[in-house]
């Protein structure tokens, strides 16, 4: 049984890994000109962005219905692998689960057959056996101790991967991926930060559970569709979510703030020498983090109390289509007070006060 867990586990582990999401096509454009108005253009793939696809830093593509990028698999979780990543995610839990109940069942039949009961006290004795002198397996303190090592590894595997299996259930259930959730509430933010009265709808819930499921799990281990044209519930436009997209971006640039860098910064993760606050306030994120120059002038999106994120100003020769985005510490910038956006608060910054 250990061994089927274990050619299940790899098999759809490194499925996940060789398989991968699926790209958009490099130059990929809609069938349609007059859709590419409702589409976001990729700079580096110098293509359209499909629905329901993102650009991955890491992969340096554009992802077909793109959860996010795993680090556990050294590739995105998309399109074409959401299936078997999932998978991987529920068949590892089950396999812990089993080999947890063989150490807990080894240890304990191991303590019974070495224990000694007194009037006043309780004896073990992990040289010998009490009641069997004859183990099948020799159990020293050395086998109990890493018996008792793997035990843990096999409770923490069960818990840490068995809520991320949940999390993926929960996204998969709705149709949706974990990008496209933090897309559905930023909708909410923006509508209610401007009370426009609008209602955004998730155009590809299909409204039941088994077919939003039957979205990813098949039969034949092949995820419907081609991964650029979705079906979409009754009522929604084809683009309802990229039209979302671009309304969001569009409310980033109105309420971006530029700064300009008064210190340098290197780019590290947890910068000594920009104050002890700022070392232990550091995002946990996988999000870059920015090198700075004195005098670089930065258009920020997001701010936390110590950090900011945002995008550096760069010239037109200079920039070639590679943006410059990350975190940076707040103590290294100043707002520029001549700038006409400075009146904006930086998102972020507004629910805080």
């Amino acid at each position: 049984m250990l061994l089927n867990w274990t050619v299940m586990i790899l098999y759809n582990y490194f499925s996940a890994m060789f398989v991968g999401p699926g790209y958009v096509p490099l130059g990929w454009t809609p069938e349609k000109s007059q859709d590419c108005m409702y589409l976001q253009y990729c700079k580096v793939c110098q293509s359209y962005k499909a629905p329901r696809s993102h650009h991955c830093r890491k992969c340096n593509r554009c992802v077909m219905k793109m959860d996010h990028h795993c680090p556990w698999i050294n590739n995105c979780c998309g399109y074409q692998n959401h299936a078997s990543f999932t998978l991987f995610l529920l068949l590892a839990p089950l396999g812990c689960i089993h080999a947890s109940f063989i150490f807990i069942m080894t240890m304990y039949t191991q303590l019974y057959n070495r224990i000694s009961f007194g009037w006043s006290s309780v004896k073990i004795d992990m040289s010998a056996a009490k009641r069997d002198p004859r183990p099948i397996i020799p159990f020293g303190l050395s086998a109990f101790a890493a018996s008792l090592f793997a035990l843990g590894l096999a409770l923490g595997t069960t818990i840490a991967v068995g809520m991320l299996f949940i999390i993926q259930m929960k996204v998969i259930l709705t149709n949706k991926t974990s990008i496209e959730s933090w897309i559905e509430e930023k909708a909410k933010d923006r509508i209610q930060y401007y009370q426009t009265g609008e209602t955004f709808i998730f155009p590809y819930d299909m409204g039941s559970k088994w077919k939003n499921f039957r979205q990813v799990f098949t039969w034949s281990g092949i995820p419907e569709g081609d991964g650029l044209d979705w079906p979409v519930r009754d009522g929604c436009h084809q683009y309802s979510l990229t039209i979302e997209q671009l309304k969001q971006k569009a409310d980033k640039r109105v309420r971006s703030v530029r700064y300009r860098a008064i210190e340098d910064y290197s780019g590290v993760c947890c910068p000594v020498t920009k104050g002890v606050k700022t070392f232990f306030t550091t995002p946990c994120t996988e999000e870059p983090r920015i090198a700075l120059s004195k005098g670089d002038l930065i258009l920020a999106t997001r701010g936390l109390k110590h950090w900011m994120y945002g995008e550096k100003i760069l010239s037109t020769a200079a920039d070639g289509g590679i943006r410059e985005r990350g975190w940076f510490p707040r103590k290294c910038v100043e707002k520029c007070q001549y700038d006409s956006e400075t009146d904006q608060p930086v998102d972020g910054e507004k629910k805080s006060k």
